[in-house]
């Protein structure tokens, strides 16, 4: 598998997934374990520990790499089921541990300095001097930026710290600041940014009013559907709210981030990998998006001009597609 164009990142919330992603052409996959350290934590998803050692041989068999994301934040006190994941990502023989909590990057700092660590979206750093923070004090190889930026905003950020950069290609348009929303924790008790589970399915209720379908998270209403209208999963951000006596999407549309019709640019702009969101997703899913991205990419290598963004409209959120942030009109 070459990386010669852009390196492609895939998310596995299964070993099945993982399995799927890099038959469709995943350059590296990542996934996490089954706990509260990682912000995919919902049932039926991630590794136990022997899964994730086999994910890792399996991958390495084929030429991949794996990537572990540990980017929850532990409670004050409760420490030790982060640094324990730590250990077992070290253990695994895994390519990279994703990390967003200060501590938990000191604690993979000096207990396995060999450990490549990239810094999650979770740490929202989005500013020349916080990425730099973190690379000059726990060595960062690479840096997954958030979903809020424009290509020249992304550019202008390579330039400036040098580091290998991340960015999102396809999935969520995801506006809200990573690992600082609080809404679906004030709604379930539940918290994303320590228990890695926002809007978690014990908590959704959907029911019929009127010939309406009305979606709640615990006992917030978020939404109301007609009876012919797609119905989006009820996360806080995803909510239509009252506001002027007119409901309207507040936060974030049900529209996916497409950015396959862009990839040049950011090439252009020194990103150096392509991140697909979906861990929660069907392995049909990711076998559909990871193989139209490969194509894409295996097509611009080599100097043709892909077609294949169209492929991918029926998996985006909503059947909608948009370039999100990367495209300064968006804003």
């Amino acid at each position: 598998m070459t990386s010669s164009y852009l390196e492609l990142v895939c998310p596995a919330g299964t070993p099945a997934a993982l399995r799927a992603a890099i038959t469709a052409g995943a350059d590296t996959v990542y996934c996490g374990f089954r706990d509260c350290t990682n912000a995919r934590n919902y049932p039926g998803l991630n590794f136990d520990r022997k899964e994730m050692i086999e994910g890792v041989a399996y991958a390495h068999a084929r030429g991949r790499q794996v990537l572990v994301a540990i980017n929850t934040f532990p409670r004050a006190g409760d420490e030790e089921p982060w640094h324990r994941a730590v250990d077992a990502a070290a253990e695994a023989g895994a390519d990279a541990v994703i990390l967003a909590d200060i501590g938990v990057l000191d604690y993979a700092t000096r207990h396995h300095p060999k450990l490549r660590r990239h810094l999650s979206v979770q740490a929202s750093a989005a500013n020349p001097m916080s990425i730099m923070f973190y690379r000059d004090n726990f060595d960062i190889k690479r840096v997954v930026l958030p979903r809020v930026l424009s290509i020249e905003d992304v550019a202008a950020l390579i330039e400036q710290t040098g580091i290998e950069t991340e960015v999102f290609a396809f999935g969520s348009v995801g506006p809200m600041s990573e690992g600082r929303c609080f809404l679906s924790s004030y709604m379930t008790g539940i918290s994303p940014t320590s228990e890695g589970a926002c809007a978690p399915a014990s908590h959704v209720v959907y029911k019929e009013d009127g010939g309406c379908m009305k979606s709640y998270l615990g006992n917030v209403a978020l939404n109301e559907f007609a009876k012919d209208e797609p119905a989006a999963y009820p996360t806080p951000c995803k909510g239509r709210y009252v506001t002027h006596d007119r409901a309207s999407y507040l936060f974030e549309e049900p529209i996916g981030l497409n950015a396959i019709d862009i990839l040049p640019q950011l090439k252009a702009a020194g990103v150096t990998a392509l991140k697909i969101e979906g861990r929660q997703r069907s392995r049909a899913y990711v076998a559909q998006v990871v193989g139209t991205f490969r194509k894409a990419l295996d097509d611009l290598a080599g100097g043709a001009v892909s077609v294949a963004a169209n492929d991918l409209k029926s998996v985006a959120e909503g059947g909608h597609e948009t370039f999100g942030a990367y495209k300064t009109g968006w804003r």
